[in-house]
C-alpha cells in the first residue's frame, strides 16, 4: 500500500500542488529528527569537505566537476530518504520543496541580483598605493559591503586596489586586509551584506535588527583592523622606493570616474525590494504541497530578477569586460548551494530534535541547563564558518538556538548576535570561509601577486591578527 501511495503522489502530485489558502502547516509531513542517526549528516559533511579540500588539492578537477560532485552528495541523501520506510516520498518531497522554495531560490536570486548589478559598475582612473589611499579604498569597500554585498563590493574595488599598488613591492598584506574588511566584516549590517544574514532574514529576522545589533561589534573590529593596517602599511611603505612612487604620482594620471553609475540606482531598488518583503504583510500566499509561498516574498524575487535584467541589457558590454565579468562565479555558487541546501536537511531536523537528536552533544556544548552559552555560540559558529561555509553554519546554529526568530531577537538577543557575528566575522579566517575570499585571491594571483597558501594565510595572518581581536569581541559582547 505504501508503494501504491507513492505512485499516486508521483503521478497526481501536479493536480494537488496548489492547496487552499486556509491550509495550514500543521499537517505537513515534517522530517522527525529524533529518528535519524548521525550517519544521515554524512552527505552534508561530505559536500562541505569537498568544497574545502578539492579546490586546494585538485583545482583543475574541481573546476570541471564541482556541479557533479554537488549532485552526487545530494543524490546520496535523497535516495536513502526515499527508500526509508519511515520517511519515503511525501516527507522527502515536502522537505526539498520547503528548503528550495523558501530558502534556496530566494538566496540565489539575491546573489544573482547583487552580482549582476555590481558587475555593471566600474571604477576607472589612476590611483597610487600610498597608505592613506589604500586605507580609503578599504574603508569605502567596508561601507559598501553591507549594501551591495561582500561579493559586489569586493568585485567593484579589488581591481582598482590592484592597479593602485602595481608598483608597490609590499602589497600582499593589503590584499589580505581587503579580504578581512571588504569581503567579510563589512557585510555585517544588513541581510544584503553576507549570505548568512540573508538566510536569517528569510527565517524571520528583522532587516534592521541586524543593523542595530551588529553595529557596535562591527565598529570595534573595523577600528582595530584599519588602525593596524595603516600602521603596517605605513611601515612597509617607508621601505619602498618612494621616489619612484612619487614620480608616478606627479605624472599624467587618468581622472577618477565611475562607469555604469545608473546601476547604483538599481542597488537602491534591491534594498527597497528586500525591505518590501520585510514590512509588507498582505497575508496572501499559495501552497505547493503544504509549503506556503507568501506574496511579499514572491514579489521581492520577481523585482530582483527584473532589476538584474535591466542591469544586464542597459549596461554597456565594455564595462563588464573591464570588470572581467563572467557568469561562472554565480553558476558555481548556485550548483554548490543546491547540494548544500539539500544535504543540510537532516542536520537541521536532528538539531530541531534537541536532546532527543543524534547531535545532542552540540546542544549541550552551547547551553548550560537550558541557558545558552553565547561565548561558545560565537566561537563554534565562527570556527566552523572558517573551514566549512558560513551560510550553512549559520543555519545549523540558528536552529540549534531554537530557530524562533522572535524569541532570538528579544529574549535571546545575545545568542543571535553571537551566531551572526561568528558567521560573518570568522568567514575571514580562511580562503574558504566566504565566497569572495577565494575570488579575491584568484584575481590577485592573476595580477601577478604571490598570495600565501591556505595554511600560510591562516598561520601568518588570521591567527596572529584576527583571533586576538575576536577574543576581545567575545569578552566584551558575549
Amino acid at each position: 500500500m505504501k508503494y501504491l501511495k507513492n505512485i499516486y503522489l508521483l503521478f497526481f502530485f501536479p493536480l494537488q500542488l496548489f492547496g487552499a489558502s486556509g491550509e495550514g502547516l500543521d499537517h505537513a509531513p515534517h522530517l522527525d529528527g529524533s529518528i535519524l542517526t548521525i550517519f544521515w549528516i554524512i552527505p552534508f559533511v561530505g559536500i562541505l569537505l569537498s568544497i574545502a579540500i578539492f579546490p586546494l588539492v585538485a583545482p583543475h578537477f574541481w573546476h570541471k566537476n564541482f556541479g557533479k560532485i554537488s549532485m552526487f552528495w545530494a543524490i546520496s541523501l535523497l535516495i536513502p530518504l526515499l527508500l526509508n520506510k519511515y520517511i519515503g516520498f511525501s516527507i522527502t518531497l515536502y522537505e526539498v520543496l520547503h528548503v528550495g522554495l523558501l530558502e534556496y531560490i530566494p538566496f540565489i536570486i539575491l546573489l544573482l541580483a547583487l552580482f549582476t548589478i555590481s558587475g555593471g559598475v566600474s571604477l576607472k582612473g589612476s590611483l597610487v598605493g600610498k597608505p592613506i589611499t589604500n586605507l580609503l579604498i578599504l574603508l569605502i569597500g567596508t561601507l559598501l559591503a553591507s549594501w551591495m554585498g561582500t561579493t559586489g563590493a569586493a568585485m567593484l574595488l579589488i581591481r582598482p586596489l590592484l592597479r593602485a599598488n602595481k608598483d608597490r613591492k609590499y602589497k600582499v598584506h593589503t590584499i589580505v586586509f581587503f579580504i578581512f574588511l571588504v569581503a567579510n566584516v563589512g557585510g555585517s549590517l544588513t541581510p544584503l551584506g553576507d549570505p548568512p544574514l540573508f538566510l536569517g532574514f528569510l527565517k524571520g529576522v528583522s532587516f534592521f535588527w541586524t543593523t542595530s545589533a551588529m553595529f557596535l561589534p562591527m565598529l570595534m573590529v573595523v577600528c582595530y583592523l584599519t588602525i593596524l593596517y595603516f600602521l603596517i602599511d605605513s611601515y612597509l611603505y617607508k621601505k619602498e622606493d618612494i621616489s619612484a612612487i612619487e614620480n608616478i604620482d606627479n605624472a599624467d594620471m587618468e581622472k577618477l570616474s565611475l562607469e555604469g553609475s545608473f546601476n547604483l540606482l538599481l542597488l537602491v531598488g534591491v534594498i527597497g525590494s528586500v525591505l518590501l518583503s520585510g514590512f509588507w504583510r498582505p497575508e496572501i500566499y499559495f501552497s505547493i504541497f503544504h509549503v506556503h509561498v507568501e506574496l511579499q516574498n514572491l514579489t521581492r524575487d520577481i523585482l530582483l530578477l527584473l532589476l538584474s535584467y535591466i542591469s544586464w541589457i542597459r549596461t554597456p558590454q565594455h564595462i563588464r569586460e573591464t570588470n572581467e565579468y563572467t557568469w561562472f562565479p554565480i553558476v558555481e555558487v548556485a550548483k554548490l548551494f543546491a547540494g548544500i541546501f539539500i544535504t543540510i536537511i537532516p542536520a537541521i531536523a536532528i538539531l530541531k530534535a534537541g536532546d532527543k537528536g543524534a547531535l545532542s552533544v552540540v546542544i549541550q556544548s552551547v547551553s548550560n541547563e537550558s541557558e545558552p552559552i553565547n561565548f561558545m555560540y560565537f566561537w563554534l559558529t565562527g570556527i566552523l564558518s572558517s573551514f566549512l561555509d558560513n551560510a550553512p553554519t549559520y543555519l545549523v546554529f540558528f536552529n540549534t538556538a531554537g530557530g524562533d526568530p522572535m524569541l532570538l531577537m528579544t529574549d535571546y538577543y545575545n545568542t543571535l548576535l553571537a551566531i551572526s557575528a561568528g558567521a560573518v566575522f570568522m568567514g575571514a579566517n580562511t580562503y574558504i570561509g566566504n565566497a569572495p575570499n577565494f575570488m579575491v585571491k584568484s584575481i590577485s594571483e592573476s595580477a601577478g601577486i604571490e598570495m600565501p597558501s591556505f595554511f600560510g594565510y591562516l598561520v601568518k595572518y588570521s591567527i596572529p591578527i584576527l583571533f586576538p581581536i575576536f577574543f576581545i569581541i567575545s569578552i566584551v559582547f558575549f
